[in-house]
């Protein structure tokens, strides 16, 4: 019976090995290039909505903000050489979320006033 349950831990504890790795390896040249190039689309976005008064000051203050945080993060997440995919799935998912953001602040009732 104790020889079932050895083979059952070392099974289990190589799996969670493999899957820790897989969540380890590097993502890809084109991950980072396409957040690069995201963020560059995203900002001009912003100077549009201010430029056209569809964000007030406030909004085009706190959606910027949102940006600069988001580069830190990647700053942070290449500063040991390499962004891992686990990384650059969270960067994604925060560069979704500030798409959001800026769309329904541009999008909202309110503009500036000319």
């Amino acid at each position: 019976m104790s020889t079932i349950r050895s083979h059952a831990l070392l099974a289990f504890c190589l799996s969670i090995a493999s899957v820790g790795a897989y969540a380890e390896s590097p993502a890809s040249p084109a991950a980072e290039q396409r957040f690069d190039n995201r963020q560059d689309r995203q900002e001009k976005r912003i100077e549009n909505g201010v430029s056209s008064g569809a964000l007030t000051q406030p909004e085009a203050r706190r959606v910027g903000r949102e940006q600069a945080r988001l580069t830190r993060a990647e700053t942070r997440a290449e500063a040991d050489g390499t962004v891992t995919r686990k990384e650059s799935a969270v960067l994604e998912k925060r560069q979704d979320q500030a798409s959001r953001h800026i769309f329904r602040a541009k999008h909202d009732a309110q503009t500036r006033k000319p």
